[in-house]
């Protein structure tokens, strides 16, 4: 799957530097990738994954564990695999996590929230806690 462009499909989205990565929810039946970053419990997909212990409306519970699978996930998108993360209902974890990928990727912190919001869903990034933890992501 390797190199198949997915950029229209539903849920992805492009990062500052040109790579594109799928948001989604963890029960929804989708085209498979490359590689998952799942951050709830439930289903696992079919392809190579990395679950990510992060409670619902909270952070995730080990930051290095979470900044190394971030940081994982972003390779893999640069090297040209199909990248998603996925939560149980995609919008707060899910937005978090593109919205921390985007600060890895060089999107400034302070504009990741709006960026998420305006790229993936009006309503990622659900609370201020996840907020507060985007502005302390280490930079590129």
């Amino acid at each position: 799957m390797t190199g198949v462009d997915w950029s229209s499909s539903p849920g992805v989205v492009t990062l500052p530097s040109g790579v594109t990565v799928r948001g989604r929810r963890v029960a929804d039946v989708v085209s498979p990738a490359d590689f998952a970053l799942i951050l709830a419990p439930g289903p696992t997909p079919d392809w190579p994954y990395r679950r990510i212990r992060w409670p619902d409306f909270w952070l995730p519970l080990d930051r290095a564990d979470a900044l190394d699978a971030l940081r994982e996930a972003l390779r893999g998108a640069h090297d040209g695999r199909r990248v998603e993360v996925a939560c149980r209902g995609g919008i707060g974890r899910t937005g978090t996590a593109l919205a921390a990928l985007a600060v890895l990727d060089g999107l400034p912190a302070r504009q990741a929230v709006r960026w998420v919001r305006d790229h993936y869903h009006p309503k990622a990034v659900e609370t201020p806690w996840q907020r507060a933890w985007l502005q302390r992501l280490p930079t590129p």
